[in-house]
């Protein structure tokens, strides 16, 4: 592990997180659960390995959700003082957390660069959102639920605006 450590909290204080490690990469996910999750467009949401990111104070609560698309289980870490969404972890995916990006104390120290972001349910997508010329777009999730196989980005060369 490195030497790094940024940590996060939610909106009271009572949970406060650390990572130790640059995410694997970055997610902005448009789907209609993080919509909701989130009550905005999309979640920024940078993923780390499972051993990188730690509660340091207070204990989460746990929402299990199955997800519309893959049928599976993911589980919302949260305050249950003021429910404040902070990561989440994948019956898919179990090695690795999802972190709710804007629970950060400085959301700004990772990069987000089309080496290491992607954007995922495009095709959820609200009307204004911006997809960013030069990175990886996904219309559903980065490979098929039930295969594995890989899905197929697509790459703008300009900025365009959800219409």
């Amino acid at each position: 592990m490195s030497n790094l450590s940024q940590n996060g909290r939610c909106l009271c204080g009572g949970i406060v997180y650390s990572v130790t490690s640059e995410p694997i990469h970055t997610t902005i996910c448009h789907c209609k659960m993080c919509q909701r999750s989130t009550g905005s467009a999309y979640l920024l949401e940078p993923i780390f390995m499972k051993e990188s990111v730690s509660v340091t104070e207070g204990a989460t609560t746990v929402y299990e959700h199955i997800s519309d698309m893959s049928d599976q289980a993911l589980w919302i870490n949260f305050c249950g003082n003021c429910g404040t969404k902070l990561f989440q972890t994948f019956a898919r995916f179990p090695e690795v957390v999802g972190v709710f990006g804007g629970t950060f104390d400085n959301p700004d120290w990772f990069a987000r660069t089309p080496e290491n972001t992607r954007h995922i349910f495009t095709a959820s997508a609200v009307q204004g959102d911006l997809f960013p010329a030069h990175f990886q777009l996904y219309r559903q999730h980065t490979s098929d639920s039930n295969t594995g196989k890989k899905n197929t980005p697509y790459i703008l060369k300009e900025h365009r605006e959800v219409e």
